[in-house]
């Protein structure tokens, strides 16, 4: 995932046609797991947690932030 792809960024706009998240929840939302940030991708729709290596979905503008939902990362 290239850097303009994530970013920490709350008001980072997203693409056309997606949904936009609320900068404030970005803003208070942390992993459920490690408690630790979260990054947005907002070409993939998804916050990321580094720390945990996962990547929790966005769907319809609505994180979905259980652990059985996210993606596992793989570098």
């Amino acid at each position: 995932m290239s850097d303009s792809q994530s970013t920490h960024e709350p008001g980072s706009a997203a693409g056309p046609g997606a949904p936009r998240i609320d900068p404030k929840l970005l803003e208070i939302l942390v992993c459920p797991l490690t408690k630790g940030r979260l990054d947005y991708d907002v070409a993939g729709q998804e916050l990321i947690s580094r720390s945990a290596r996962l990547a929790y979905p966005i769907r319809d503008g609505i994180p979905i932030m259980l652990p059985e939902e996210a993606r596992p990362l793989t570098d």
